[in-house]
């Protein structure tokens, strides 16, 4: 699919589309649990899509309807590989799942998730006493539980993708399983993980990210449960009304877990006008300057922040590189290249990307297969005088199907 966006302002309101994060864990979770469940605002995105079609494939029972799915508890040995599709979460997190079963299960996935490593699916999961095979580190993967508890160490410096997993289905384990982790990022989702795991029944005790004790047997209670808004999404039309027009974005949660709501911080700090209540921000065009931040623990905002910097007078700075190496793309690489052939000069130096503000130009780029550089680039055209056209852009569906029909709803050309 080609896009051609050439966008002159925006303004208007927005409802944040649900968090895929979060309803892929509610999922897993209610997957798990003892009784029924009722997800509501579970939304309609590709690795949402892939997160039931897996728990399907697991013997799970649902019942979808017009805005939730009814789950009812228990899993059982698939007759078929589960299928991912391109969601790295839900590989790596039902790979642990998987794992609360005593025979062998197969998980692929397609498209950019080929070529996305599963070494630490396969590292962790052995280091849990669990059998697991990759190929060359990736997938499909092959798991063979069950998963017995105990203490085992975990590395964090890649993805919290498997520990999220691990502590899911740690409560399925023979005795209470104790996580000694090291060098977590993305600490936030891990934030999330546990917080749901509490809201289902369970109590994750976390001393200081580094220690997480999880207590086993024990048993995920059934209950309804309300998917909250997209901060991710969001802060693709929040940096739009920042460099472009006006626009109020609601269905966001103000205290949420989610590690992208620290897109405040930064329109904050570069000068934006905007203003917050519990369930909605409001952000207007005004005069922006550079800015520092550290993307280490929210690496997904890279590519809104990207667009941002690009309005800022100055040069802006942030940190956290080294989390974009293995996402749909080289979401490095591919912001380079992609806003290069928009006129925005980008520099990577260690652990920090550079990017100077200035005039932008038309020009066609490609998403890379990746849903944030799509919506990235949409975005950007509010900075050019002359259409962005973008390659691929139906990426968009892996976390927001709706996004080019909420354009349309919000701009004008």
């Amino acid at each position: 699919m080609i896009q051609k966006v050439q966008l002159k302002s925006i303004e208007g309101f927005l409802h944040a589309p649900a968090s895929k994060s979060v309803a892929q864990r509610a999922i897993a979770i209610a997957s798990l649990a003892k009784g029924t469940s009722v997800i509501h605002h579970m939304g309609d995105s590709d690795d949402v899509q892939a997160a039931i079609r897996m728990a399907e494939t697991l013997g799970v029972q649902m019942e979808k309807e017009t805005d939730r799915v009814v789950i009812t508890g228990g899993i059982n040995v698939p007759s078929q590989s589960l299928d991912s599709g391109e969601s790295g979460l839900g590989i790596r997190m039902f790979s642990a799942v998987a794992a609360a079963l005593e025979e062998e299960v197969t998980l692929e996935g397609r498209g950019s998730l080929t070529r996305r490593p599963m070494d630490m699916v396969e590292k962790s999961l052995k280091a849990a006493g669990v059998k697991c095979n990759t190929t060359s580190g990736h997938q499909p993967v092959i798991v063979k539980g069950p998963y017995p508890g105990g203490t085992l160490v975990i590395d964090g410096s890649v993805s919290s993708q498997v520990l999220t997993g691990l502590l899911i289905a740690a409560p399925c384990a023979k005795q209470t399983s104790e996580f000694m982790v090291k060098n977590l990022k993305s600490k936030p989702y891990i934030d999330i993980t546990c917080q749901m795991m509490k809201e289902f029944g369970v109590e994750v005790i976390n001393n200081d990210y580094k220690e997480f004790t999880v207590p086993a047997p024990a048993h995920y209670q059934g209950r309804e449960y309300i998917v909250e808004g997209d901060w991710s999404g969001a802060a693709f039309w929040l940096v739009a009304g920042a460099i472009g027009g006006e626009i109020t974005v609601d269905n966001l949660v103000r205290n949420s877990a989610q590690a992208d709501k620290a897109i405040i911080e930064a329109l904050v700090k570069c000068g934006a006008a905007l203003r917050q209540d519990e369930a909605s921000v409001y952000v207007k065009k005004s005069g922006l300057k550079a800015f520092e931040f550290d993307a280490t623990h929210c690496p997904d905002l890279f590519p809104p922040l990207v667009v941002l910097a690009a309005a800022c007078k100055g040069t802006t700075a942030i940190k956290g590189v080294s989390r974009l190496r293995v996402k749909e793309s080289d979401r490095a690489a591919a912001l380079k290249d992609e806003f290069g052939k928009l006129g925005v000069e980008i520099s990577i130096e260690k652990d920090s990307m550079f990017i100077k503000g200035g005039k932008l130009k038309s020009a066609e780029v490609h998403s890379h297969h990746d849903h944030r550089i799509a919506m990235a680039a949409a975005v950007a055209s509010l900075l050019i005088d002359g259409p962005v056209t973008i390659h691929e852009a139906q990426a968009v569906n892996k976390s927001y199907p709706g996004f080019f029909r909420d354009m349309e709803e919000v701009s004008s050309y």
